[in-house]
């Protein structure tokens, strides 16, 4: 929570993303711990990371840029809670999810999730070949017309 004058407003953070099958299911969700401080801990499960082939320049941008991270986008209550909705690598996607509103937290990387994705982008990403463009002669145009 945070307070300022006479209004407290609920502040949330993403901390990590925990990969495996068993960490969590859809039934784990809730209060994981409390802190003396007023901070609630949650864990949530049953979110899958779904990768998309035409999607694979997004997510070796992310690899290779500065912060590798996975984004969880999240949908916001009315009283304030956010719950967790998608987990995405793609940094296209967590953007366009911000100009529609959504809380998107941005998280590392696990080790096994970052190997998993970089064998995705090996095997489907194909970068597109630079070439030049010709510049368009308009002295040519005006002299046709």
């Amino acid at each position: 929570m945070v307070t300022h004058g006479r209004w407290t407003v609920p502040s949330w953070q993403a901390v990590a993303v925990v990969a495996g099958k068993n960490v969590a299911g859809p039934e784990n969700r809730g209060t994981l711990a409390q802190s003396g401080e007023g901070f609630e801990r949650f864990l949530w499960g049953g979110l899958r990371l779904e990768l998309h082939k035409d999607a694979a320049e997004d997510y070796w941008f992310n690899l290779t840029g500065g912060r590798p991270a996975l984004y969880v986008i999240c949908h916001e209550s009315p009283d304030g809670a956010v719950q967790p909705h998608v987990v995405t690598a793609n940094p296209t996607e967590a953007s366009g999810s911000i100009e529609a509103d959504a809380r998107v937290f941005a998280v590392p990387i696990p080790p096994e999730v970052y190997h998993h994705i970089e064998q995705f982008v090996v095997k489907y990403f194909v970068p597109r070949q630079k070439g030049k463009r010709k510049r368009k002669d308009w002295m040519e145009d005006q002299e046709r017309g």
